[in-house]
């Protein structure tokens, strides 16, 4: 009895939402490998890290063309879908920026500033979604860059890593600003966060 009270959540999942669990394992399995990058130095972990990415973003598209191929959209669907979001597209990429050496306190600002971001924005999608499907199925446009954007910021990052550029090696170099490290290539994780959080309409394929 008090198995199936413990997993009775777990037999309300439908198909689509263990698609969206891969997707959050993917990202989660990312940060493991930064860890394991961070201790070793390894650069094959920080490739595995970057790769992971692009799986979790397969996941997530397959999961919203399950739940409507389904028709079994749902409120926990749909949060869980954030969850698994947030971990892959905004704290994975971020660890994954500061493991190729985004470590100055600005730095750490700046990615601090793309997760809340990342966050704000999923947060703003999950309230407004209905609005937005003007009583449909599906949503007609984003307001602001999908988290899942941040992906082009990983591919960046994995191109850095392959031509060696990692710590002080980052492209455009290393600022002093007031004694802390500053690395100007954090700023497109700015330029992305500012861009979730904006205005802008994107029509959803």
């Amino acid at each position: 009895m008090l198995f199936k009270k413990h997993f009775s959540m777990i037999r309300e999942f439908q198909l689509a939402d263990w698609f969206t669990l891969s997707n959050a394992l993917c990202g989660m399995g990312s940060m493991f490998s930064i860890m394991t990058y961070l201790q070793t130095e390894e650069a094959l972990h920080l490739y595995l890290a970057c790769g992971l990415i692009p799986f979790a973003l397969l996941f997530d598209i397959l999961d919203g063309h399950i739940a409507r191929w389904r028709h079994q959209s749902s409120a926990l669907g749909r949060e869980l879908d954030s969850l698994a979001d947030v971990i892959s597209f905004g704290v994975a990429p971020a660890a994954i920026a500061y493991a190729c050496g985004m470590q100055g306190l600005f730095d750490r600002v700046i990615l601090l500033f793309f997760v809340a971001c990342g966050v704000s924005r999923l947060a703003r999608y999950n309230v407004t979604a209905e609005k937005l499907s003007e009583g449909g199925d599906k949503v007609k446009y984003f307001e602001g860059t999908p988290i899942p954007t941040s992906l082009l910021l990983v591919i960046v990052l994995a191109f850095g890593v392959w031509q060696g550029a990692l710590n002080d090696r980052l492209w455009f170099g290393t600022m002093l600003i007031g004694g802390f490290k500053f690395h100007p290539l954090a700023l497109m994780f700015a330029l992305s966060g500012s861009l979730m959080i904006s205005r802008i309409q994107i029509p959803k394929i």
